[in-house]
């Protein structure tokens, strides 16, 4: 990397796509990133193949939620009423190590 350069004065703000465009090989560019080797290769190609656009984050991972815009309030009233509204009978306490103390109650 060439002296002056923002990945030189600053290596916590530099990216891997400006390692890499300064010749920083994906080995390195994982040891510094704390990410596989794979990680890092596979940073390369795409960035090879596609420009540092494709490596931009895509947003959280998982599946779409499948409730409609109805449930999720009818669900937090739902759970809100508590077990015992749905018919569960047993456990309805808090285990010892997480229940609520009340003034005056020891321990």
């Amino acid at each position: 990397m060439p002296n002056g350069s923002g990945c030189a004065l600053r290596p916590r703000n530099c990216s891997p796509t400006e390692l890499f465009a300064h010749g920083v090989s994906a080995p390195e560019v994982a040891r510094r990133f704390r990410v596989t080797r794979m990680s890092a290769n596979r940073w390369y190609r795409t960035w090879q193949a596609s420009g540092v656009e494709a490596l931009a984050p895509k947003g959280p991972g998982g599946e779409k939620c499948r409730l409609d815009e109805r449930r999720p309030a009818r669900l937090t009233t739902e759970l809100a009423r508590g077990p015992a509204a749905h018919g569960f009978i047993e456990d309805q306490r808090w285990p010892g190590w997480c229940a609520p103390r009340r003034k005056g109650a020891p321990g």
